[in-house]
């Protein structure tokens, strides 16, 4: 799945342009086949604008406010005249969006975008493990400019260069980030190894927070097919 010979290059290649698709993974192994027989038939051909105006409004969608350019980057697959073309000519509207350090940004966001706004449920106190890959942090840039909170994984980093460790995962406490947890599976004993945890130099780590990361590393622990967490 990570090398990249010549072959997988051509296969990628062939992925981008809608010839092939991942009809299946097993393990670290990827398995393409003709796109046909993967995704169903369409009912018509889709224009470009069509094409254009669905990356653009799923991209808006999932976010949802953005500036061109995080519109642009969310799929990789258009431009940013393009997406400044589509804006000029779709129901979106400008917005200011305030960062965590009291900076501001244009965006775009949907028209009813208030609308939106008042018609969510109150935040929840809840503290959540993600994945390094949830759409909310997909973007470090964004991420640190909205909630502070500077992130990567080191996976690919060699393992005397990195931070924190080799898999770690953001703590989302409500809307606000309050640390970082690294964790491993080991499912023939049946394990979630809890290998360190920090929290943000501004949160004090309380008896209620720890708790709270008790049951979400029981949920988490269930999800991965662990019957224990074990801290190390």
């Amino acid at each position: 799945m990570w090398a990249r010979p010549p072959h997988k290059k051509a296969l990628d290649h062939m992925w981008y342009t809608g010839e092939l698709a991942t009809s299946h993974r097993e393990n670290f192994t990827k398995f393409y086949d003709l796109a046909e027989r993967v995704f169903p038939p369409l009912l018509s051909p889709l224009t470009e604008a069509a094409q254009l105006d669905w990356l653009c409004v799923e991209a808006l969608k999932r976010m949802p406010f953005a500036t061109a350019r995080e519109i642009q980057q969310f799929w990789g697959v258009v431009s940013g005249a393009e997406v400044k073309t589509w804006a000029q000519n779709n129901d979106v509207r400008q917005v200011e969006i305030q960062g965590r350090d009291g900076s501001w940004t244009t965006a775009l966001a949907p028209r009813d975008i208030d609308t939106q706004l008042n018609a969510l449920p109150p935040t929840t106190s809840r503290l959540r493990i993600l994945s390094p890959f949830d759409p909310a942090i997909r973007d470090r840039t964004r991420l640190e400019r909205l909630f502070g909170f500077e992130y990567r994984i080191e996976i690919f980093v060699p393992k005397a260069k990195r931070i924190w460790g080799y898999y770690v995962y953001p703590i989302l406490e409500g809307d606000r980030f309050i640390g970082r947890i690294e964790l491993k599976a080991d499912r023939k004993p049946g394990a979630l190894h809890v290998l360190n945890l920090w929290h943000e130099e501004d949160v004090q780590w309380s008896a209620v927070r720890a708790k709270k990361l008790t049951a979400e590393l029981a949920r988490l622990a269930k999800l991965a097919q662990c019957s224990a967490v074990v801290w190390k």
